[in-house]
């Protein structure tokens, strides 16, 4: 079975990714920036999983010499990689651009296009000396043109993954590897929740009601998507077009309540 790296999988989609991975008989390498985030999620996986396939790196996607640690501890404890999914990323708080602190707008860019372009050089070296890999890019909000509102860093960010896909699909069209890229839409997590201003807490929630979806209900379907692909260019996207129109004109005949239990420990990162 394959071997799976994510980053950014100790808590949120990256680490549901993580167990839907383990689910399918796949072994996983959870990443984070720390190592006490990298220790807790591998427990927490160990048990539920066999511990043999489940491994633990930490190292932080903006520095280039950690994200080659990553691939070479990886491939020296598993043997090659089969998938390397980028999903480790920044959300900036909602803001007009001028208001959005200096460092804020330098880490949202560093982590969520100069890491993905680290990782992405390195899982290419290293899948081209193994002669087979794919690499996976997390889409998001304002990957497809969109304009989320009060959020122009991210969804800069991440309309910059879009061309970068495009580009590196071409640039490795004669390589035995393939890039594509993942949405899962709008995924109800603590740093999503977080984000929302208090006066319009009940205004969102109803709104993600109809539109967002539980980790647990989405990273499943990716995993399975990703383990079936076989093509480079693959768009493996959960909330469609069509989709979302059906939940629109269902809204009114169907009660969804994604917040009666809250937040679980491991839902954090909304990509």
């Amino acid at each position: 079975m394959k071997t799976v790296v994510i980053t950014g999988s100790t808590r949120g989609i990256g680490y549901g990714l993580a167990e839907a991975f383990l689910r399918a008989g796949c072994s996983v390498v959870v990443n984070g920036r720390s190592a006490h985030s990298v220790q807790r999620a591998t427990q927490d996986l160990a048990r539920q999983f066999p511990p043999p396939h489940i491994f633990g790196i930490p190292g932080d996607v903006t520095d280039i010499i950690q994200v080659q640690n990553i691939w070479d501890t990886a491939v020296a404890h598993f043997g090659s990689i089969d998938i390397w999914i980028n999903n480790a990323g920044l959300e900036n708080k909602p803001a007009l651009l001028w208001e959005v602190p200096p460092d804020t707008l330098q880490a949202v860019i560093d982590t969520n296009v100069i890491g993905v372009m680290y990782c992405c050089q390195v899982a290419i070296r290293g899948m081209i000396a193994q002669r087979q890999g794919q690499i996976y890019n997390m889409a998001g909000m304002g990957s497809e043109g969109r304009l989320p509102p009060n959020l122009t860093p991210y969804g800069t960010s991440k309309y910059a993954l879009t061309f970068l896909t495009k580009a590196l699909v071409k640039e490795t069209e004669h390589l035995p590897l393939q890039i594509s890229t993942i949405n899962p839409g709008m995924v109800i997590t603590d740093m999503l929740i977080a984000n929302i201003p208090p006066e319009r807490e009940n205004q969102a929630k109803r709104f993600f009601n109809i539109m967002a979806d539980n980790v647990e209900t989405v990273a499943p379907w990716l995993a399975g998507q990703m383990l079936a692909n076989q093509k480079s260019g693959a768009h493996i996207a959960w909330l469609t077009t069509p989709k979302m129109i059906g939940r629109v004109l269902l809204a009114p005949f169907r009660k969804r309540d994604l917040f009666s239990n809250e937040l679980t420990t491991n839902t954090a990162n909304n990509k």
